[in-house]
């Protein structure tokens, strides 16, 4: 070989396998690493002097929801500028594929609700040009994007297409359940990455009813993640609800054969040990030779609200007649002395999990829209119902409603506790994830999260090493989710780099930015401290962000080990 298509020289490298790092150079060649070593004697198109930087394998965000956007965005904004160089999406089973027609608005409106998306970025934005699931890889194919993408198959999706409207209103007949497992085998053998769901009562769509997945019985489950596996392929993921016991998690694995994906393990201050008890179990069945991981995150759950859509509390049984009502019929039923009394009664009850645990302290009013409460921003809820003699719950529920629900709050709801928070990172059985990229576009924004994991976690807090974060950011996800030849500096891998200031790297503040179809805004986070990033060996990003004529480099993830 006369040349190389590009060498980078003098770079602080971390494999992504936990070793230490060492000055190097790392030489690439059609996509992939062609060499790595100190000083390379080799000729190239474009040489870069890393001059002490590090280097490390891409990000492989193992928890995404690009599932909608990716048809209209094929940069998947803003992952490739953080670091990002795999995304796996579908998690959850909240897919749009498959998908007929007369079930699109449906999807949709079950998207706003769950995932926190607009609805008229959705309708104006999705690329419909798909029914099936392999239809939707092969769209996903002939679009390209500027990472690279796995998808599940998703449970909620299936559904749907096999019952229709009664998706999310009953169980299924054992001739629909075989109706499902063949969409499950036929996704399978098109290249899906495996099968999600949900079980968690956090989790409903249009008009405030479950997301189809919810309505599956343990018969349903278990004949999907048979499905699946049928061919020694698919790893298993979902997000589960109290009523799902790591033991029956642990039953699909052994007779599936196949590893089992558990979210969202997240720290509650109101109740610590439930999470640690999951992990334990999850412990105990790896012990027993079954292949089952915890997905934990590296990120406090912070998430901006208005009670238009309040995501934090929707989970409430007690919240449930509020669900599905929109403006006046909203306003009234949150006025409602009863409905308030209902809701106060379950928040002082402790719960296994949950996302909002009547921590008033940790609410805070961000912005007011009349100006005699302009006074009340930045403070805490628990602080002005003090302050004004009012109840929190109340207080906030008044507040809102005075506003015409406009008022915008944010809640510190979970994964509060430092030391818990670090003890679940270095948990022998967990995979750091959950960013919901992709999703609660408005309220929410954790695309940063590996980021966050290194400059915070490790740098500032030394709670876990560098080269280990690097170790579980890159190739623990790519050996879990069976990626071929990714998440290692190593010759023959693929070139999914990332090229980082150690002694800066992290995550930005979050901002508004108004480039979602129609203008819509969306939060956004920019990074700190990334010099330059490359997928499959072409570069996508630099110290600016996502490079203005960024090639589509990135590819459809369809064969796993």
């Amino acid at each position: 070989m006369n040349r190389i298509d590009l060498l980078i020289q003098n770079a602080l490298v971390f494999d992504g396998n936990g070793n230490e790092p060492h000055l190097q150079d790392v030489a690439i060649h059609q996509g992939l690493i062609h060499e790595v070593g100190p000083a390379l004697k080799l000729q190239a198109t474009q040489t870069i002097d890393a001059q002490g930087l590090a280097l490390m394998p891409g990000i492989i965000d193992s928890h995404t929801h690009y599932d909608a956007q990716i048809t209209w965005d094929p940069y998947v904004n803003p992952s490739p500028a953080l670091g990002v160089t795999t995304a796996i999406i579908g998690n959850c089973g909240f897919t749009i594929a498959p998908c007929k027609p007369v079930d699109r608005e449906i999807t949709m409106r079950n998207l706003t609700q769950v995932e926190g998306m607009s609805l008229d970025v959705l309708r104006q934005g999705i690329d419909w040009n798909f029914e099936t699931f392999p239809e939707y890889l092969q769209l996903l194919k002939r679009k390209g994007s500027a990472v690279n993408v796995a998808a599940y198959i998703g449970h909620s999706s299936v559904r749907t297409w096999v019952l229709g409207d009664k998706a999310n209103k009953r169980a299924a007949t054992a001739d629909e359940v075989e109706r499902m497992a063949e969409i499950v085998r036929d996704a399978m053998a098109h290249g899906a990455i495996g099968f999600a769901s949900s079980t968690s009562p956090a989790h409903n769509g249009e008009g405030g009813l479950p997301m189809p997945s919810r309505l599956a019985n343990d018969e349903e489950m278990m004949a999907m993640i048979k499905a699946m596996g049928e061919k020694g392929k698919g790893i298993y993921m979902v997000t589960k609800g109290g009523q799902m016991p790591v033991s029956f998690l642990e039953d699909m694995s052994a007779q599936s054969g196949r590893p089992v994906m558990i979210a969202a393990l997240l720290h509650n201050s109101t109740n610590p040990t439930a999470v640690f008890k999951d992990l334990d179990a999850i412990t105990q069945a790896n012990a027993r030779g079954r292949q089952v991981v915890g997905q934990v995150s590296c990120c406090p759950l912070t998430m901006d609200f208005t009670f238009q859509s309040p995501y934090p509390v929707e989970g409430l049984q007690s919240w449930k007649p509020a669900l599905g009502l929109t403006h006046d019929a909203l306003i009234q039923k949150l006025s409602d002395s009863n409905f308030r009394n209902q809701v106060r009664s379950e928040l002082a009850t402790t719960a296994t999990f949950r996302l909002f645990n009547n921590e008033w302290d940790k609410v805070h009013v961000v912005e007011t829209c009349l100006p005699q409460h302009a006074n009340f921003e930045q403070r805490t809820v628990a602080a002005l119902s003090k302050e004004y003699q009012k109840d929190p719950l109340d207080f906030a529920l008044d507040l809102a409603v005075s506003e015409d629900l406009k008022t915008v709050f944010t809640a510190l709801l979970l994964n509060s506790d430092i030391d818990a928070v670090g003890s679940m990172l270095n948990h022998p059985h967990s995979l750091v994830s959950l960013s919901d990229a992709g999703a609660h576009l408005t309220f929410f924004n954790d695309a940063g999260f590996g980021l966050h994991l290194m400059g915070y976690w490790s740098r500032e807090l030394g709670k876990m090493s560098m080269p280990e974060a690097v170790r579980r950011l890159t190739s623990l996800p790519a050996h879990i989710l069976g990626l071929k030849n990714r998440g290692q500096i190593r010759k023959g891998y693929f070139a999914d780099l990332l090229l980082f200031d150690p002694q800066t790297v992290n995550r930005g503040n979050k901002h508004r930015v108004f480039d979602l179809p129609g203008g819509a805004a969306r939060l956004h986070t920019d990074a700190i401290g990334v010099k330059a990033v490359w997928v499959n060996g072409q570069q996508v990003a630099d110290h600016k962000g996502l490079l203005k004529q960024a090639p589509l480099a990135g590819q459809l993830l369809t064969e796993f080990v």
